[in-house]
């Protein structure tokens, strides 16, 4: 199985964490990103994570140089050639499509397209993608290096032997795979969507504030509260999932939006990666 190789596109947080991911299983990995400076940035946080595990002695200095030297760090598309693509890009379905497409051109095919998208119909990518069958929801979360759940996402067209291949990948990866067919926020983010919901209620109707409500679900045995964890995803990310949602299950009342998080994504308070959010954080 790390015979494949595996292209990542898109450098961010996510991406990044998902091709060290695999180049820590072993696997030939390729990062694509068209922003030069975005690849810089996932190179250096990519090396910042190896030496923390080395200086916990997680793993060697010697190892860590193995990994590094697995990853190809690339901002020409034509150079994307590989057996698995695992897109993380914008969450924006003609751009997604668009770059299956784009790829479809360059490689064999029998490669497989899977999409980390979080809440987009995945159906509604592999019916515009040359030979749906192929194309996949394969949904990380973050930090992907060291969340082991991955949503493995089939539709309608997704063939047996697409599944098989994504789901032995993520096995390999050292994640725990669960099958699921193509719904809004397909299980964990449908699942997720009131923790996060209910709880910016409680805070537009002025019943509690943020650290309360996170104080008291930790204490009830929660791992983080509702807008540390927010703060974690991004206020970005996590409130197009809840549009997403939103709009895919029919606009019910219960899961609308909060005005609040609308704001905060607006004047670029996105959580930790930018330093604050619903809370303020050391850089």
């Amino acid at each position: 199985m790390t015979k494949i190789i595996i292209c990542v596109c898109g450098a961010g947080t996510m991406g990044s964490g998902i091709a060290q991911a695999a180049a820590q299983a072993g696997f030939y990995t390729l990062l694509y990103d068209p922003v030069s400076k975005v690849l810089d940035n996932a190179k250096s946080g990519i090396d910042k994570n190896l030496q923390r595990l080395v200086d916990k002695e997680k793993i060697s200095k010697d190892e860590k140089e193995i990994i590094l030297q697995r990853i190809n760090f690339l901002d020409d598309i034509q150079f994307c050639q590989a057996d698995v693509f695992i897109e993380a890009i914008v969450e924006k379905i003609d751009i997604k499509i668009n770059l299956f497409n784009q790829l479809a051109e360059l490689n064999h095919s029998e490669c497989v397209f899977a999409t980390n998208t979080s809440s987009l119909s995945v159906s509604a990518i592999a019916k515009k993608v040359q030979r749906p069958e192929r194309v996949i929801g394969m949904h990380f979360f973050n930090p992907a290096t060291i969340m082991k759940l991955v949503e493995v996402v089939s539709t309608s067209f997704t063939n047996t032997q697409t599944t098989k291949m994504i789901v032995e990948l993520a096995k390999a990866m050292g994640k725990t795979p669960v099958l699921c067919k193509d719904a809004p926020g397909f299980i964990v983010n449908h699942v997720a969507r009131p923790y996060y919901i209910e709880s910016l209620r409680l805070s537009e109707e002025g019943i509690s504030n943020f650290e309360a409500i996170d104080r008291l679900l930790e204490a009830t045995g929660f791992k983080m509260g509702p807008f540390h964890l927010m703060d974690l995803i991004g206020n970005d990310v996590n409130y197009a999932v809840s549009c997403s949602v939103y709009d895919q299950m029919g606009n019910p009342e219960r899961l609308k939006p909060s005005y609040i998080q609308e704001e905060k994504v607006k004047a670029g308070k996105l959580g930790k990666k930018t330093g604050e959010g619903y809370f303020a954080y050391q850089p």
